[in-house]
């Protein structure tokens, strides 16, 4: 696993080696300046860079981060070669015990099975290794920053729909809170790396984890429902990033109000799209249904607006066969003080509802922000879970084939960063849908028909590279499995719940 590439980070391949080799760069300037006993623990993706946090005898104020900067700015600049070396498990649990790297590290890779070798990578005398390839030389790294953040540091990089610069950084407050809500909980439960994880499993403790998971879930969902009830909130707008479980954290949500009030209604920005026939195709021909401008939203705002004030609303039902709105047979109101919940990639886009009345309005963003990570250097990615998520739901309830899936997701993800994400900071509350045990119970989903792709397909790689990201985990069985409830958000994914029509 791993490897030397040599290209533009234009794609999200070239993304992520772009950033492991800016983050090994980090940690070399950070042993420069702050002494070989320094140890920097990367945590997320977080406001477009890496979140990170240093421990060193010698605090890391302005003065040290200016010299880390400048000493990474000089090894760039410099266009130094990085080597590879690609050592089998063995070897590398040798090299990790010679080095004096993490217990955590030598742990996980024993229990690693389907997992054959591991790159190193060195330049200047410091090597480390990576699950995933890098640059061949830290020349191509000179679009960089390091600003102090909360209580760390964000390495930050360029994103692949603008690589030729930083872009403005947001606040993305809520999300940072919400990320370390999920580690603290995660650490209180004694998990930090999914070595910890994964010795749970072996110990018999799974079930433990799943009820443990999944009553803080309900715990989540039940604040935001009072919080919702209190500030007498009409209109709940749900909106996040493909597979984070929108639909299902809707109807949790809906039947939590439900105990404290008025049942609400439920809608789906998806029955407010444009008739096909009226919609413009873009520049490249081709019709875009992830831009805003594919929904009706003068429909959508006048349909809210008359529930209301009291009146009845001809509610539409999008027919994806026909490719139009289907009117009278929704025919629908609402009751005095019933809310209503709509969810939708849109929904806390500000063009959506702007027209409705800001105090009825109340926005949550809903996405499954990583409670763990391999070890202190390898993060496991968001938009990895998400991925494998999106198979096991195209294959299961639309009969699209994973490698369709893997295809599409590059625009699926470029949708997101202009729909989605520029948005999320604006929510009044973040909903972390990740839950600890999911990934060993993706992993008995997901690995047959990962497999399946043929070798010469050209998602071949990318299926290569899930399945050697799920070799870290220990899989659960069909009776461990058994006891996620079917209300759960991971029943959308693999099915069995009870919540989806």
């Amino acid at each position: 696993m791993g490897g030397i590439i040599n290209t533009d980070i234009g794609t999200n391949y070239a993304e992520r080696s772009y950033q492991r080799s800016l983050y090994l760069v980090y940690l070399k300037a950070v042993k420069d300046v702050l002494g070989a006993g320094a140890e920097v623990t990367l945590f997320n993706s977080l406001n477009r860079g890496l979140y990170t946090e240093i421990d060193s005898e010698e605090p890391a104020g302005v003065r040290e981060i200016d010299r880390i900067k400048d000493r990474m700015r000089w090894y760039i600049d410099a266009d130094l070669p990085i080597h590879c070396r690609v050592l089998e498990k063995e070897a590398l649990q040798s090299y990790l015990k010679k080095n004096r790297k993490s217990v955590e590290s030598i742990e996980l890779l024993s229990g690693a099975h389907g997992l054959h070798g591991v790159a190193v990578y060195e330049f200047e005398g410091y090597s480390n290794f990576f699950y995933g390839s890098l640059m061949e030389s830290t020349g191509g790294l000179r679009l960089f920053d390091l600003v102090p953040y909360m209580d760390g540091l964000l390495l930050r990089y360029p994103h692949p729909s603008k690589p030729d610069r930083l872009q403005e950084m947001p606040g993305d407050y809520k999300l940072y809170a919400s990320f370390r809500e999920g580690w603290t909980l995660a650490e209180l439960c004694g998990l930090r790396f999914v070595g910890d994880l994964n010795r749970e499993i072996e110990q018999g403790h799974a079930g433990e984890i799943i009820a443990l998971s999944e009553r803080l879930h309900r715990a989540k969902t039940r604040v935001i429902a009072e919080k919702i009830n209190d500030k007498q909130r009409r209109v709940v707008l749900i909106a996040g990033p493909s597979s984070s479980g929108k639909t299902t954290f809707a109807k949790r949500l809906i039947a939590q109000l439900a105990e404290i009030g008025p049942e609400p209604l439920y809608l789906g920005t998806d029955d407010y799209f444009i008739n096909r026939a009226d919609m413009h195709p873009g520049p490249d021909g081709k019709l875009d249904f992830e831009a805003v401008n594919a929904i009706d939203i003068e429909l959508f705002n006048r349909n809210i607006m008359d529930m209301l004030e009291g009146k009845d609303a001809d509610l539409p039902i999008f027919d994806f066969f026909e490719g139009k709105k289907v009117f009278g047979k929704r025919i629908t109101s609402l009751k005095e003080g019933q809310p209503v919940v709509i969810e939708g990639l849109h929904a806390l886009n500000p063009l959506l509802s702007d027209k409705l009345p800001h105090r009825d309005i109340f926005k949550i963003y809903i996405s499954p922000l990583t409670q763990l990570n391999l070890d202190d250097h390898n993060r496991i990615p968001t938009t990895d879970i998400r991925l494998i998520r999106r198979i096991l739901r195209d294959v299961r309830t639309r009969g699209n084939s994973p490698e369709s899936t893997i295809k599409s997701w590059p625009n699926v993800r470029g949708g997101e960063s202009i729909y989605v994400f520029p948005y999320c900071d604006g929510a009044d509350m973040v909903f972390n849908s990740a839950l600890l045990y999911e990934l060993p119970v993706l992993k008995r989903h997901a690995e047959k028909p990962l497999k399946d792709i043929p070798a010469d397909s050209p998602e071949a790689d990318d299926a290569a590279r899930l399945l050697d990201f799920l070799s870290f985990y220990r899989e659960t069985d069909a009776k461990e499995e058994a006891a996620i409830p079917g209300d759960s958000i991971l029943r959308e994914f693999i099915g069995g719940g009870t919540l989806m029509d």
